[in-house]
């Protein structure tokens, strides 16, 4: 199913539409602030077990909705709060050490875990209304090495039957998250993507 929402005044009957599917187990895709997304709620072991399926190899990242609900899930030093605090909302995926509140579906062998908090109101307005983070990973083109599917309606077509829903902010970016590793004793670059890191 695909349904909108719009950026400027997201629509409360469309969002609990969203958390329904979220809550149910399900998978859906929804816009960033960079490429759409694959998601599903941090307390659905079932969804996670299925977005990695989807996924294949490579680890999946949180959403969430404030840099407070970072702290809650994620080992937070005073370093590392002020460089999210420069560049969060934002176009970037922060690897930060994960509490033992993270499941280990989420992580998979590692004890680190990709965070976002997306400048886009609609992915943070379903975090909200969720309640709880949203695991994710990036949507990307079966038919085009690396390049990230930017048509809500095309990506509808291609995910149809492994997703319960769709949604609709328009037409998404090409350009992947920059990714920075805050695990070190100095933050490191992983990939230069739309963020420009401060």
């Amino acid at each position: 199913m695909l349904t909108k929402i719009y950026a400027e005044n997201p629509s409360e009957r469309e969002l609990k539409r969203v958390v329904d599917a979220l809550e149910r187990d399900g998978l859906i895709v929804y816009p960033t602030d960079s490429v759409y997304a694959l998601g599903c709620s941090l307390r659905s072991p079932r969804a996670i077990e299925r977005l990695r399926r989807i996924k294949g190899s490579g680890e999946l990242a949180v959403v969430f909705d404030s840099i407070a609900g970072v702290a809650e899930y994620c080992r937070v030093d005073n370093a590392a709060f002020r460089i999210l605090r420069r560049n969060l909302p934002g176009p970037f995926t922060f690897i930060l050490p994960a509490s033992s509140r993270i499941p280990d579906k989420a992580l998979g062998k590692r004890r680190t875990i990709g965070i976002r908090i997306p400048d886009n109101p609609v992915a943070c307005a379903i975090v909200s209304a969720l309640g709880c983070p949203l695991v994710t990973t990036s949507v990307k083109d079966d038919d085009q090495v690396e390049e990230y599917t930017t048509d809500p309606e095309l990506i509808h077509e291609r995910y149809d039957r492994e997703v319960a829903l769709v949604v609709d902010g328009g037409m998404g970016d090409v350009v992947p998250t920059t990714v920075v590793d805050l695990t070190g004793e100095e933050p490191e670059i992983l990939r230069e993507g739309k963020g420009i890191f401060s």
